[in-house]
């Protein structure tokens, strides 16, 4: 992840397109009805996209044809949900291939349906479990970020290996062979962008608590709902 241009068999190329368009189309739709809804959260939004494509462009070489690196999208996903993530991470993939050579065009789709769907979702999923069970905030970020990084290299593992089958022992043997390598740079990495995206939140309860409180991330205090259904 990314997977380079030319990487994947035509048909696969293909595929993967047709799976991520629909998430994509989705979050479409969702980040009109966001900003229509709430302009103010444009900022917010661009800071999210910037996140994703700082950290996604940060290349560690891991296997032919491919890399590991951060990708910044449990961010995005906590924030405002994996369908607008799903944009956000669309447009941060077309610039890179496109500026800079990081990804490519005919492997777009999959590279979406790895970062920007599959990942999104895991992620704001365990966020969602964790704050269900009453988890301090922070935890659960930590975790979602975790897991939208982690997640998206297993299934980069899973469509290289779908692609590339070993010949001895199939599916089943490559996708090892590439989760094994994965492995060695990417859990190391989905532990350091969940601490960044510790950092970034508690950064953010200090300078936009209130866009937080709006977004569902954060809740008023006691005091603060207090005083204000008083003044009402």
């Amino acid at each position: 992840m990314h997977i380079a241009e030319g990487f994947l068999p035509p048909l696969h190329a293909v595929a993967w397109g047709a799976a991520s368009a629909p998430f994509v189309l989705h979050g479409v739709r969702a980040l009109t009805r966001e900003v229509k809804a709430n302009p103010e959260s444009t900022l917010l939004l661009g800071a999210a996209g910037a996140f994703t494509f700082v950290l996604s462009a940060l290349k560690i070489p891991s296997v032919t044809g491919s890399c590991s690196h951060p990708t910044g999208t449990g961010l995005g996903a906590i924030l405002f949900r994996p369908p607008v993530m799903a944009v956000l991470g669309t447009i941060t993939l077309l610039f890179q291939a496109l500026l800079l050579a990081h990804g490519g065009l005919t492997t777009l789709g999959a590279n979406v349906f790895s970062m920007a769907v599959a990942g999104p979702w895991a992620g704001y999923a365990v966020y969602r479990l964790l704050r269900g069970t009453r988890a301090p905030l922070m935890v659960a970020v930590f975790f979602g970020a975790f897991f939208a990084d982690l997640v998206t290299y297993c299934v980069t593992s899973v469509q290289l290996a779908l692609a590339f089958p070993d010949q001895a022992t199939g599916f089943t043997g490559s996708l090892v062979k590439f989760g094994e390598i994965f492995a060695l740079t990417q859990i190391p990495l989905a532990v350091s962008e969940g601490l960044l995206t510790v950092l970034v939140v508690r950064l953010l309860m200090q300078s936009s608590k209130s866009d937080l409180i709006r977004l569902g991330v954060a809740k008023l205090t006691s005091g603060k709902a207090n005083q204000e259904a008083t003044v009402r």
